[in-house]
């Protein structure tokens, strides 16, 4: 499982010019079933997604995000092992 982090480097005004492309790649990816959660952060600087496969196959698909692909953010990809879930969320363990 992966917790990606993105950070906008650039201003909002051009954030919101691709955030159309964004919202239609986070669809598919949540479509795919490879991206479990996905967010704004607060304050509005970048968001999270938790994703889940293998670390090669999440960052070939993380560059494929229009915000990556237009320079609209940077990304950092963190593995994590869950190991202790609430209650309806056991299938997150590995």
């Amino acid at each position: 499982m992966f917790i990606v982090s993105l950070r906008y480097i650039v201003d909002l005004p051009t954030v919101d010019a691709h955030m159309e492309a964004h919202v239609a790649w986070l669809k598919d990816a949540l479509a795919d079933g490879w991206m479990l959660v996905a967010g704004r952060k607060v304050p509005r600087e970048g968001g999270i997604l938790i994703v889940r496969g293998e670390k090669a196959d999440i960052e070939a698909k993380v560059a494929t995000d229009p915000f990556v692909t237009n320079g609209v953010a940077e990304v950092t990809i963190t593995e994590f092992n869950p190991s202790f879930v609430a209650p309806g969320l056991e299938f997150l363990k590995t």
